[in-house]
């Protein structure tokens, strides 16, 4: 079965084959499973967390066993509708900000430069933190890490933290999801909240850049070159990182 739809409802490749394997399995154990997909325990009981959190999946204690076994597929029909509030969240956002962006668009010589990007062009933002970062006297920039991009957003350019590490380059982190490593020259916080954000910050000297998903779950990305809104992201985030 084709698991790019499973991949539109969240699931990661893992996620999605452990999923699939369960439904035609029945109740199993992390060991049937393992054994089954040819995944260490380690890998399939985390995967098999973030099934249960999407609940799809659950779990029972027979004898002394816990097994875990697949829900109803009609469970699936939950988390479209959880997109589809996501996406009306979303578009209350937007329509808050673009009064803010579109007095910002018309103020003249100060007019920020936006540049728009999707799919594949994605990975030419993340180029374009490295080149600046690398080019400028402060070699940081800050994220606010969105768990859903991430998984996704660095498809076409899996080496940026090596690249990144070897420019020197150092990063501050507020993850809005779970999870994360460091990797070198990297602080991280977690941002604790009900609902996971869709949307994946870059504060880098002079400009700002969003990633999130459209409409059909595809990426999409903007650079907003603009010193102003720069800095009052830098201060709102430096507020934020000192709270937590």
């Amino acid at each position: 079965m084709d698991i790019n739809l499973f991949k539109k409802l969240g699931f990661s490749d893992k996620s999605a084959k452990v999923y699939l394997v369960l439904l035609g399995l029945g109740p199993s154990s992390v060991r049937k499973l393992s054994d089954s997909l040819d995944m260490n325990r380690g890998q399939v009981y985390e995967v098999l967390k973030e099934l249960q959190e999407k609940e799809v999946v659950r779990f029972f204690k027979e004898d002394t066993k816990q097994l875990f076994v697949a829900d109803d597929p009609e469970n699936l029909r939950k988390l479209v509708d959880r997109k589809e509030q996501e996406l009306k969240i979303i578009n209350k956002s937007v329509d808050m900000v673009i009064p803010e962006l579109q007095a910002l668009y018309n103020s003249g010589g100060n007019r920020p430069v936006a540049k728009y990007f999707k799919d594949d062009d994605i990975k030419t933002i993340l180029e374009d933190v490295l080149t600046v970062c690398e080019n400028s006297e402060e070699k940081l920039y800050r994220v606010y890490s969105a768990e859903k991009v991430t998984e996704h957003l660095y498809d076409n350019f899996p080496s940026f933290s090596d690249a990144r590490i070897a420019k020197n380059i150092e990063v501050k982190v507020i993850a809005t999801g779970t999870g994360g490593e460091l990797r070198g020259l990297d602080e991280r916080k977690w941002l604790k909240q009900n609902s996971k954000t869709p949307t994946y910050i870059f504060i880098y000297p002079g400009k700002t850049a969003y990633i999130s998903f459209d409409s059909k779950d595809n990426l999409v990305g903007v650079i907003i070159e603009n010193v102003g809104i720069c800095e009052t992201q830098k201060m709102i985030f430096d507020q934020v990182w000192g709270t937590l």
